[in-house]
Parts: structure tokens; C-alpha cells; sequence
């Protein structure tokens, strides 16, 4: 099969033939021209219109069981954990969605798409969106989590976020038209933000990031600026020592994390001699995948203690914790050590995985954020499960969705498409996907139809989780 030079180059990947060729396509790079590769997009509309993306059938006929997915995503999971995963999914179809990527890769797979391919965040939920520091100590806007990260057709993460503007929406009791008119704007400013990528050089387009201040004083709503400012503050002002306080303390003179059950605590035999060996190997694992000069950097830091740690929602039951080091004295640092699985895109992509999945979530973030953590890296257990790493925070802000009104959501959508277009636009070809669009409404108000359509799908699967607990079928723990 023919390889799509437009689509994810690296040659990690291996495409298939797409299902439009264009004479653009085979021209040497310095012959091809904005207008052939916006073309180009438009002619992808033949195979894919722009409205049959308003199309979903809400329990459609063969459809699978969502609960089978959901057991069948437990699998390998810490068992004792699992009550927790379900309890959290159950507080509210909200909360359901956000662990359900599982469903709902199933559920897009199915739908019409485009079939161009970037580099997808896989999870691309409203609450996976929020600012940190870069390397440069600037404070960016953009996606933060990539545990589902994989290549496929770029309306698939735009659905995703859609969705979850409708449904978040609907969680803060706005109106149904208002949960719609919060997904289309996603759709609008995704748009309007790929079309500037299109027009820009592609290293400009490459550089190019949110400014998370700048952002802020967007805001209209003057009360939830002052607040966006007062958080931003706490979380510059927080350091690693001011985590030790919180998560450690010093036992016996020795730095310990502190045991907090269920949610944080050691593993079974974590005192021994061959758990620590073990540990030291899974670290010069993690070493071995940075950079000669970040490598430098964490030979600075010593190894002290770790711990499991429960965090957020999809992930509850997989083998999650956090890792304590010292450089000095009072020179702490945590880093967040997640178990990588198999993305829920993987079964539905024409891509093939030749990485560790540790490894496939690294170089996802390094491909869609406009800057990575100096400490991301990744490695492969010695029970054989797959592991990436990072900072535990670094001046991370969590958007505070459940105090948002309409107007708060409808800023939001603003700041998540452009976050998302930038992205995608890192490993496909921004010309492309703007060609396709367009410069009208067609895109967003079918997104906005799928995403109201989707809302009450997640709804009734978050009914059938009900039931299921209520049936025995399904143990949940509330925490």
C-alpha cells in the first residue's frame, strides 16, 4: 500500500493509500501551493460530506454492549481498584464519559469520517484540556493528556470534544440548545484557527502555542478572571516542597510519602530489598529514554520512595503512582510513573503501533503539545507492562467546568478548538483539513447535531451502568 505523504510522515507509522489521490500529492515540496493542498481537502468532501457528520443512531442495531467494553477495558487492571474506577463513572453521565473512550471509539468507529489521518489525542474530553508550565517557564493552554493517543481521522478527537461540551453542558443544567450551541463552537474556532495555521510557514505554524495570561484576560466574565487569576498564582507559587508537605514526610530520617488508602499507598512488599532493586531498574529504564542533557539533569536527583497513586477517571485500576527523589536537602521531586495500554483507537485505525506504548503516549505528546515536559519519558516493566513518566505537576491548572455558565462554557470552547487545531495541525497538513471544512457553518452545526445526538447516548449508557451495579453484574465504590 501506498504511503500518505500528508498524513503522519515519521516513519514509526505505516498508512494506508488514501482514498483521494491529488496531482499535489506527487509534486516535489517546493512545487506544491496552499490552494492545491486546500483543494485537496475540499475534494475529500466526495467520500465524506460535511453533514452525513451530523449522523448518529442512538442504540443502533449491533450496536456492542458499552458494559462489555467497559469489563473488557478492566482487563489486566488492579481488581481491587476496579470498584473505585466504576464508582467514580457512576457520580454522573459526565463523569461516565470521561471514562468511557472505550465506548465511544467503538461508537466512532462506525460513523462516516474523512479518513485523514493526525496524530490523535484519543481522549480529547473538555476536562483533558488546561494550562502548565513549559520548559521556558512560559504558561501554555493545551491538551494534557495522551493515554489514548494514536493516528486517526482528525474528526474523531473534534467529535470527541464536542460531545463533551453538550454533555458537560447539560451536567451544569444549561438548556439543550445551549449544550449544542457550546459543541459548534468548538467546531467554529477549530476552523477559524486552522484556517490561520494554513496560511502560516510550517515552522511558524509548529511554534506556535496559547498563551495562558493572554487567555485569561479574554475572559468576559469578570468574576471567573479573578478567579482564573488567583488559581494561576496558587499554582506559580507551588513548588515541590510545598508537595512533600503534603504528600511525604520525613519518618525515622528517612523521606517517605505518606500512605492515604485508598487512593494513595505502598505495594505489598515495597520494604523489601528486591522491590527497591526492582525499582532502581525500572529507573535506569526511564533514564535510558531521555536525551543526553535531561539525563544529566536527573542524575542530579536521587531515588527515595514510591507509592500507588489513584488519578482520574479512565485510568482508576491500571498501575498508577508517583516516585520521590531528592537532588538535595530541600530539592524534592515527584514524578508520575502511568501504565500505558493500548490505545481504544488501535482496533479502529489504519495504523500500525511499532512502539511500547509507554513509548507511543511520549512521542504522541511530543508530536500534538506545543511544549513537553524536560522529565517525559517512558519504559517496559519487568512483568512486561508499559510505563511512561513525567512530572507529578508543574504549575498545572484544572478548568473549573462545574462553575462554568453558558457564556463561561462558550470561552472554553473557544480556547479547546484552537488548542485542538494547532495540534492536530503539528502532524497533518493544516491546508488540508481547512480545505475540507471550509469557511462556513456546514461542519459545526452537523458536529453540533452528533454531539447532541451523542449527549443522549451517553446518557442512556450511563443508565445501563446503573443497572448493571443494580444487577450485581458491576461492583462500584464510592470515594
Amino acid at each position: 500500500m501506498k504511503k500518505n505523504p500528508k498524513s503522519l510522515p515519521h516513519p514509526v507509522m505505516q498508512a494506508k493509500q488514501p482514498a483521494i489521490e491529488a496531482e499535489y500529492l506527487t509534486k516535489p515540496m517546493h512545487l506544491q501551493t496552499t490552494k492545491e493542498r486546500y483543494e485537496f481537502g475540499q475534494a475529500l468532501r466526495v467520500k465524506c460530506s460535511r453533514e452525513a457528520h451530523a449522523e448518529f443512531v442512538i442504540d443502533r442495531p449491533g450496536r456492542e454492549d458499552p458494559m462489555d467494553l467497559l469489563i473488557a477495558s478492566s482487563h489486566e487492571r488492579i481488581e481491587s481498584l476496579l470498584p473505585l474506577r466504576y464508582g467514580r463513572m457512576v457520580a454522573s453521565p459526565f463523569a461516565f464519559y470521561r471514562g468511557a473512550a472505550v465506548i465511544m471509539a467503538a461508537d466512532l468507529s462506525v460513523t462516516k469520517a474523512t479518513d485523514y489521518a493526525v496524530q490523535s489525542c484519543g481522549d480529547s474530553h473538555l476536562a483533558n484540556f488546561g494550562a502548565f508550565a513549559t520548559p521556558e517557564r512560559n504558561i501554555i493552554f493545551d491538551i494534557n493528556d495522551f493515554d489514548e493517543t494514536f493516528p486517526c481521522s482528525w474528526e474523531w478527537d473534534l467529535k470527541r470534544l464536542a460531545a463533551s461540551f453538550a454533555i458537560a453542558s447539560a451536567h451544569n443544567g444549561h438548556k439543550r440548545s445551549e449544550g449544542m450551541a457550546a459543541a459548534a463552537r468548538v467546531v467554529e474556532c477549530y476552523r477559524d484557527r486552522m484556517d490561520e495555521l494554513s496560511k502560516m510557514t510550517c515552522l511558524d505554524a509548529w511554534y506556535s502555542y496559547l498563551d495562558y495570561e493572554a487567555l485569561i484576560e479574554l475572559t468576559d466574565d469578570k468574576v471567573l478572571k479573578k478567579r482564573r487569576k488567583k488559581v494561576l498564582k496558587k499554582a506559580l507559587d507551588r513548588d515541590h516542597a510545598e508537595e512533600f508537605v503534603k504528600l511525604a514526610a520525613v519518618v525515622e530520617g528517612t523521606p517517605r510519602i505518606k500512605d492515604q488508602p485508598p487512593l494513595v499507598f505502598h505495594a505489598e512488599g515495597s520494604d523489601t530489598p528486591e522491590y527497591k532493586e526492582r525499582m532502581l531498574g525500572a529507573i535506569e529504564m526511564y533514564r535510558e529514554s531521555l536525551s543526553v542533557e535531561r539525563r544529566i539533569l536527573f542524575d542530579r536527583y536521587q531515588y527515595v520512595d514510591n507509592a500507588l497513586k489513584v488519578v482520574g477517571v479512565g485510568s482508576v485500576g491500571t498501575v498508577c503512582g508517583i516516585a520521590l527523589f531528592f537532588a538535595s536537602e530541600n530539592d524534592p521531586l515527584f514524578l508520575q510513573v502511568k501504565e500505558a495500554r493500548k490505545s481504544v483507537l488501535e482496533p479502529y485505525s489504519h495504523f500500525v503501533n511499532h512502539e511500547s506504548n509507554g513509548e507511543r503516549v511520549v512521542t504522541g505528546q511530543r508530536l500534538m503539545q506545543a511544549a513537553t515536559d524536560v522529565f517525559l519519558g517512558h519504559y517496559v516493566g519487568d512483568q512486561g507492562r508499559h510505563f511512561y513518566v513525567r512530572q507529578l505537576r508543574d504549575v498545572k491548572v484544572k478548568p473549573m467546568i462545574e462553575i462554568f455558565n453558558h457564556n463561561n462554557m462558550l470561552g472554553f470552547a473557544r480556547n479547546c478548538g484552537w488548542a485542538l487545531a494547532r495540534a492536530h495541525a503539528r502532524s497533518g497538513d493544516p491546508a488540508v483539513i481547512a480545505g475540507y471544512i471550509g469557511k462556513g457553518n456546514v461542519l459545526p452545526k452537523a458536529i453540533a447535531q452528533f454531539a447532541d445526538a451523542y449527549r443522549e447516548q451517553n446518557l442512556l449508557d450511563h443508565g445501563k451502568l446503573l443497572q448493571a451495579i443494580k444487577e450485581g453484574r458491576i461492583e462500584a465504590e464510592i470515594v
